[in-house]
């Protein structure tokens, strides 16, 4: 056979082989974005409720603002936006979810390089009870530690924040653990022949590779505090944050959906800008640290 022939030949099967590829590819990609629009369809109906007055919420559904969007209007945001104690539930939420994010990743950075790098007897075990704690569930714990907290004095922030922090370190130390047990082992062993101690390989090395890890973190533990009520209502106090103060101003009777529409976008918007600021982190570190 020519070589001219063999270039007939191999030309349309190459041809339909990347039309083959090209439709599958399509075929997954279409099928994706089918999932993602069936995925958002309740926050776009949130998000179009939170435009909508009360009484045309409690006679239609969302979907008919297709036809009629002249209905929409801004004023439940103005009159959230309007109310001068925002800012203090913005501020009170603020001091709640930064504290109870920064303390449990430290602590769990320090807990993580432990279990995956320090040979130490009971480190096996010590994971596995760490993994079980996962199990609790977190409203089994709220009338226990609201008695202990009051029969140690503590109360408002601080008590939160112990909250958060407790519940928040078994996840948290199960993901930097196993971040850190994927770290090539010779960069530990060319540390410790240069005389390094576990501290300096801890800050100069593990922590700043860890980074990833921290970020997904961060998002998780943030994004939980940032819209936690249940926690923020028992223990807070006269430190109402973001959540409690939404829920506060809801009618007794009513659903108040206009009033919770609008308020979770407004929620939304700082636990948003945090995630697209460590996005191209979250994916790394979650994998890095669930798969190992």
């Amino acid at each position: 056979m020519s070589p001219d022939l063999d270039v007939v030949t191999e030309a349309p099967t190459s041809r339909l082989g990347r039309l083959g590829a090209w439709f599958r590819r399509g075929a997954l990609q279409t099928t994706l974005i089918i999932v993602a629009l069936f995925w958002m369809i309740p926050g776009i109906g949130l998000l179009v409720t939170s435009f909508r007055p009360l009484e045309n919420v409690a006679g239609s559904g969302w979907w008919t603002t297709v036809s009629s969007p002249g209905e929409l209007t801004i004023q439940n945001y103005s009159n959230l936006i309007g109310d001068e104690s925002l800012i203090d539930a913005v501020f009170n939420t603020f001091l709640i979810a930064v504290p109870s994010t920064v303390i449990p990743i430290l602590l769990a950075a320090a807990a993580g390089y432990a279990l995956a790098w320090i040979d130490f007897k009971g480190r096996d075990v010590v994971f596995l009870l760490v993994i079980a704690m996962l199990m609790v569930p977190l409203q089994m714990a709220l009338i226990p530690a609201f008695r202990m907290f009051r029969s140690m004095g503590l109360g408002g922030l601080p008590s939160v924040w112990l909250f958060h922090t407790a519940f928040g370190l078994p996840f948290a130390i199960f993901l930097m653990r196993n971040y850190y047990a994927g770290l090539p082992a010779s960069l530990m062993e060319a540390a410790r022949i240069d005389g390094a101690n576990e501290w300096k390989i801890f800050v100069r090395i593990v922590l700043p590779l860890g980074f990833p890890a921290i970020a997904s973190l961060a998002i998780f533990q943030f994004t939980w505090t940032w819209n936690d009520l249940l926690v923020a209502l028992i223990f807070s106090g006269d430190r109402a944050p973001l959540m409690v103060w939404i829920s506060q101003r809801l009618g007794q009777f009513g659903s108040g959906i206009d009033i919770i529409a609008a308020g979770v976008f407004i929620s939304a918007l700082v636990p948003l800008g945090i995630f697209f600021a460590f996005q191209k982190y979250f994916e790394a570190g979650l994998l890095g640290g669930s798969v190992k």
